[in-house]
């Protein structure tokens, strides 16, 4: 591949594997902004990619497997929702423990219903969500460069590529545009305040970790049935970590979480086309120095270039509502 037909096809991996962290990242942002800590964004979108992939193995329709995926998802959040919020429970702990439940019963229930070790029946293309061509695609290409890009790295994805991307403007414009947004960030920087107003910390918080659990199903689902097809036991490889990274070097803001995600997915595109390759008096790189790369400029990127990130400050502290 020549020209700028390489770097464009590592944008379009980039963008490919930046999908699921956009997902999380958000959902992260949500419920962090209302002041839940959110480390189950993990197990949240590892059984939303096995009730996703399950459901459309046995009837082949990948809308209904986002239903199910989804409806995994939220359960899983309110779960955690209902540990956190209306016990009090430690946030870090619910999450972990929500993230080492997914992780054992997608297993389990992956080889009792379908005997191969874990894992979902391959998926055929129609129970997939497919590549979508935009408008002009075709035309654009033979455009140096820049039509070359349109069809290369914008055009032919998921249609849960492109939901991902719409879902950052959306979620700014709610966040800090509307009423609700101000009343969750409220909820997430002086509670206390929140409740004199006269309104409900915990049915914001609730909300909030609701719209969390719909972004990772959206994620998972995506996993299984869109960039995949099928689940495999522990397909979401340490994302919804990546998403948290991503979350705290965007310093909880939407346009900025975006950014992050797609330096992620490239870092992450890259360590994928450097397997195999061979450096000058070191030979050929060990494919697991190449998968460790992403992991390891993430904690180079958090410890040094982003220098201070203060999250919402009632953010992984339960609120307990003062009855005197």
């Amino acid at each position: 591949m020549s020209g700028w037909l390489a770097p464009l096809a590592a944008l379009d991996s980039a963008v490919r594997l930046a999908t699921p962290l956009i997902f999380a990242c958000l959902a992260g942002l949500w419920s962090e902004r209302a002041g839940v800590v959110d480390i189950g964004l993990e197990g949240k979108m590892l059984a939303a990619a096995f009730a996703a992939a399950a459901i459309v193995a046995v009837v082949p329709n990948p809308w209904l497997g986002l239903l199910a995926g989804i409806v995994a998802s939220v359960a899983f959040a309110l779960v955690h929702g209902f540990a956190t919020i209306t016990w009090n429970g430690n946030q870090i702990v619910s999450g972990m423990a929500l993230n080492f439940l997914a992780a054992g019963l997608t297993a389990v229930l992956g080889n009792a219903w379908f005997g191969q070790g874990g894992r979902t029946p391959q998926l055929a293309g129609e129970a997939r969500f497919g590549e979508v061509a935009l408008p002009l695609a075709g035309v654009a290409d033979a455009v140096p460069f820049a039509g070359s890009f349109y069809a290369e790295v914008v055009s032919g994805h998921s249609l849960l590529v492109y939901a991902a991307f719409l879902l950052v403007p959306l979620t700014a414009f709610l966040m800090f545009r509307t009423r609700w947004g101000l009343r969750l960030r409220a909820s997430g920087e002086n509670p206390a305040a929140v409740e004199t107003a006269g309104l409900s910390v915990a049915r914001l918080r609730y909300s909030a970790v609701l719209v969390a659990g719909i972004f990772c199903g959206f994620g998972g689902a995506y996993l299984s049935i869109a960039q995949s097809a099928g689940f495999v036991p522990d397909m979401t490889a340490g994302k919804g970590y990546i998403a948290l990274a991503a979350l705290v070097f965007a310093k909880w803001r939407p346009w900025a979480a975006l950014g992050a995600c797609l330096l992620f997915g490239f870092l992450d595109a890259m360590a994928l086309r450097l397997q195999g390759a061979s450096l000058p008096g070191v030979g050929a790189i060990p494919v697991q120095a190449i998968q460790a790369l992403p992991y390891i400029l993430t904690v180079i990127l958090l410890a040094g270039f982003i220098g201070r990130a203060v999250p919402p400050k009632a953010s992984g502290a339960p609120y307990v509502k003062d009855r005197s």
